[in-house]
């Protein structure tokens, strides 16, 4: 089954630009295009999309409050954000959002695509420049509910960047297992993306910071 996306972009020239490379991977399929981020939103409640690549300066609805409500009312949705300047309150707010992660608009078309093919895969993947911004600002509860000892085993390998089939094979348990740990996880540390659950991770000392 290929990847389904949804574009959300004001700019017709970006759209068109993404749809004309993305379509070029038989993984991928567009299946929308929302040119603010109510539509961007009210695509996503009707095509289910796996990937929502999320413009966050938009009108009507910015990018921001539109990841948030995806992750709210869609939590197996994963939002990519696209910004045009890697600014640290963007970037912040969108993986406060819920963003599971974020490029620039000149990324090449390959790291794009390999980013896509990753957020569907439930990986999370930091630059040390990013994680180290990140762990300033993004913060998770200092008193979360307790996790199980899987869900702790789980939420190590998430933050050490590994794919759900990845930890699956590891624990040898199924995917559709591991996305229910990882919703467990989200809701125990009262967080709304995967990569402000491996922020946390680092910030206890169960994985290393990048």
């Amino acid at each position: 089954m290929p990847i389904r996306i949804l574009i959300a972009d004001d700019h017709a020239v970006v759209r068109q630009g993404l749809r004309m490379f993305l379509s070029l991977d038989p993984d991928l399929e567009i299946i929308g295009e929302g040119v603010d981020g109510r539509q961007a939103v009210e695509l996503a409640r009707r095509l289910q999309p796996d990937i929502v690549l999320m413009d966050l300066l938009m009108p009507a609805l910015s990018g921001v409050e539109a990841t948030a409500i995806i992750r709210r009312e869609l939590p197996d949705v994963e939002v990519i954000a696209l910004t045009s300047v890697l600014e640290d309150k963007s970037v912040v707010d969108a993986v406060r959002a819920g963003a599971i992660g974020y490029l620039l608009k000149d990324t090449e078309a390959d790291d794009l695509i390999r980013a896509i093919k990753a957020a569907a895969a439930g990986q999370v993947q930091l630059s040390p420049q990013a994680a180290a911004r990140l762990m300033r600002e993004v913060r998770a509860p200092d008193e979360p509910d307790a996790l199980t000892e899987r869900e702790t085993h789980v939420l190590r390998l998430l933050a050490m960047g590994q794919s759900n089939r990845e930890i699956a094979q590891a624990l040898s348990i199924s995917e559709k297992t591991v996305k229910t740990h990882v919703s467990s996880i989200l809701a125990k540390l009262n967080v709304t993306s995967r990569t402000q659950a491996a922020l946390y991770a680092v910030r206890i000392g169960l994985v290393e910071q990048p």
